[in-house]
């Protein structure tokens, strides 16, 4: 054995020898469940005055996957379904749409967030969606103080969620946001602990692009660090949060999709973003971007 190579051992040994317990126990789930790419698309985004001019172009650039709001989902159910007959496309997650806030100091105003995700995740459920994205508090809400804002998500508000979003046959997805948007929940590592404490198989999270080009040190660890509660992923330009490929070569996303191949990710990348440039011609130069990176990763 060569000097350079024993070195390298040899610090491997110690890098190794220095983890504690907890570290080294931890493993990556098991890539043999090869990952896939499934492009989503919010339905605010996708071009087309109807649901069916916005299927006809998202299948011809191959997106399999529809994010709608959650506003008036529960009067919507028998439309998505009549409009997805016969189609290559599924509803991905459903994003918000929600009255009341989940954190508030306001015992009240928790109570309304609670009822209204459950009318949202029922209807969810009916659509065979991903889960219901939700935020605990923006920078703008009267939210609780973290610590205690924790605890009221963790033993009270959450585990309820959890409940009925399996008697649904979905999930809550937690999301967390830049600085600028939201005070609490930022990164995917402390949703992911918020997840663990939990504990409950109806309570979820995801990553945004966007969000963590400002709060991530690496796309590769927030998704290994969200591993196994990872349900859905949001896309966007990471300098202006338009289309993918708008901010040039600042919009690279093979960090975060090697992450994502490693985890063995079985859900949706979903674009959440504006355009510069017409969406007939910005979305399909995003998926071909995607595409290639992903291949990269």
């Amino acid at each position: 054995m060569q000097r350079r190579d024993f070195l390298k051992l040899s610090a491997m040994a110690g890098m190794a020898a220095a983890l504690t317990p907890a570290a080294r126990a931890f493993t990556i789930p098991d890539p043999a469940q090869k990952a896939v790419l499934k492009i989503s698309i919010q339905e605010g985004v996708a071009p087309g005055n109807s649901l069916k001019e916005k299927f006809d172009f998202m299948e011809a650039n191959g997106i399999v996957g529809l994010e709608p709001g959650g506003g008036g989902l529960g009067q919507r159910v028998e439309e998505l379904k009549t409009a997805m007959e016969g189609r290559n496309i599924k509803i991905s997650a459903i994003c918000a749409g929600f009255r009341g806030v989940p954190m508030s100091k306001d015992k009240a105003i928790r109570e309304e967030a609670v009822e209204s995700i459950k009318e949202i995740m029922t209807a969810a459920g009916a659509l065979g969606s991903t889960g219901v994205i939700a935020v605990p508090a923006f920078n703008n809400q009267n939210g609780l103080e973290n610590k205690e804002g924790r605890e009221v998500l963790v033993k009270d508000v959450l585990p309820r969620l959890g409940e009925h979003a399996v008697k649904a046959g979905t999930r809550l997805i937690l999301e967390p946001l830049n600085r600028g948007e939201a005070f609490f929940l930022r990164q995917v590592a402390d949703a992911a602990s918020i997840c663990r404490d939990v504990n409950h198989p109806g309570v979820a999270l995801m990553g945004d692009f966007w969000h963590m080009t400002w709060e991530e040190t690496s796309d590769f660890a927030a998704f290994i660090a969200g591993a196994k509660w990872l349900w859905h992923v949001h896309i966007a330009s990471r300098k202006r949060r338009k289309m993918p490929g708008e901010d040039g070569e600042a919009d690279n996303y093979v960090d975060g999709f090697r992450g994502l191949k490693a985890i063995g990710y079985q859900q949706y990348i979903s674009f959440e973003c504006g355009s510069d440039g017409p969406r007939e011609k910005t979305i399909p130069a995003a998926c071909k971007l995607i595409r290639e990176q992903w291949e990269q990763a």
